[in-house]
């Protein structure tokens, strides 16, 4: 009797190390996928910023570029801004230009002294925020897929007066959707904004013009060929996004990118990417 109860003993763990389940006296075959590991978002500290791991800690996906793929609009009320006011409430828009059909997200916004810059407030089912001193945005799991939010918007309240330049640092996982953490890619972007009341004049940054828009494309004049123009990103006057171009023509220090179809009649937006600075211009058509 001793024999046959090592002997069954043993069968239940082999069957049960192999993924079986014991169901009313019968061996049933338990298939399953694992649970995504941060469906809900990250730990704190994953944004790529100084002194901060990213999302491949917990991912074993590959580090990429995301100045192109990450594409971050600060806005007040529905108007970009290229500026903030101390003490000032703003809405951070953040979405993935190849729009994944599984994404996460984390994001924090720091001081040139890397300490938090104003806080972060989330919005229900879209953001959620963790941390302690340095405050983070993330992902939430009804916010991971593109069909049920194209982009995440969490409240940014601006920090005091004297704070400078702030830099938004941002981890986005674009992942392959497999059900467990490997093969994904991660993309890294810093977004900066000034102080309003610091001048950017003598960078050149203000003397940015839109030359012409005409019926194919939008024409835009830097000051230097050694300024840099990434993202480019078009709002109408609701603050609704119509448009964003990552790769815009280059001919010296003009740059030009199509015109988008729903550009017609109006007040328009024009948010650019410059130097890894926001800059906006308004047009009227």
């Amino acid at each position: 009797m001793n024999k046959l109860y090592t002997v069954s003993f043993g069968l239940i763990i082999v069957l049960i190390a192999s993924g079986y389940t014991i169901k009313r006296g019968y061996y049933e075959r338990n298939l399953y996928h694992a649970t995504p590991r941060n469906a809900g978002g990250a730990a704190p500290g994953m944004t790529g910023a100084p002194n901060e791991s990213n999302c491949t800690q917990c991912h074993s996906g590959s580090v990429q570029d995301g100045a192109n793929e990450n594409v971050l609009t600060i806005l007040d009320g529905v108007t970009p801004v290229s500026s903030y006011i101390p003490g000032h409430q703003y809405n951070v828009n953040l979405l993935m230009s190849s729009n994944p059909i599984k994404r996460g997200f984390q994001a924090t916004a720091l001081t040139i002294s890397n300490t938090m810059a104003g806080g972060f407030t989330g919005q229900a089912g879209n953001t959620s925020i963790n941390g302690g001193v340095k405050k983070y945005a993330n992902h939430t799991s009804t916010s991971n897929t593109s069909a049920s939010a194209p982009s995440w918007t969490w409240t940014w309240t601006a920090p005091a007066s004297g704070s400078g330049v702030v830099r938004f640092y941002v981890a986005t996982n674009k992942t392959n959707n497999n059900g467990n953490d490997n093969g994904d890619m991660i993309y890294l972007s810093t977004h900066s904004i000034q102080e309003a009341s610091n001048s950017v004049e003598d960078n050149g940054l203000l003397d940015i013009e839109i030359k012409s828009i005409n019926d194919a494309s939008i024409e835009i004049e830097l000051p230097s060929q050694s300024m840099t123009l990434g993202v480019v990103t078009i709002y109408d006057q609701t603050g609704k996004m119509i448009a964003f171009k990552s790769t815009p023509t280059s001919n010296g220090n003009n740059m030009s990118v199509e015109r988008p179809f729903g550009m017609s009649k109006g007040i328009f937006y024009i948010s650019m990417i410059i130097n890894n600075r926001i800059i906006v211009k308004k047009v009227l058509l």
